[in-house]
């Protein structure tokens, strides 16, 4: 059974830093781009970041760009988010996903772990 597991989320001021980790189980991921997606009250699921396989570039949205960083280590089978400088709109639950076969980005059918809370106070 194929899972993925997110860790690190919890409450911090703004202008700390918080660490998300996702571990996956039941396959490897080392050939998957994998992502981080965040989803806001009332408001719909957004891209963060991915980072893709090999080499392992990444991308990540305009409003995190310069305070995030994603990695991943293929041996332990985790994708991390480091978030530095967090700001309250960066308030959410953020999910960490596996894209499909030839697929860049995580799509909603593809595997998604249940969410970290994330709760930045000003």
């Amino acid at each position: 059974q194929v899972q993925l597991v997110e860790s690190g989320g919890g409450l911090v001021q703004a202008g700390g830093s918080l660490r998300l980790s996702c571990a996956a189980s039941g396959r490897s991921f080392s050939t998957s781009s994998m992502g981080w997606f965040r989803q806001a009250p009332g408001k719909e699921r957004e891209f963060v970041a991915v980072i893709h396989s090999s080499p392992s570039s990444t991308s990540y949205a305009n409003s995190v760009k310069g305070r995030f960083t994603i990695s991943r280590d293929n041996a332990k089978n985790t994708v991390s988010l480091q978030m530095n400088s967090l700001k309250p709109e960066d308030t959410g639950i953020y999910y960490c996903a596996a894209a499909g076969v030839g697929w860049t980005i995580p799509r909603t059918s593809d595997y998604w772990g249940q969410g970290t809370q994330v709760t930045v106070s000003s």
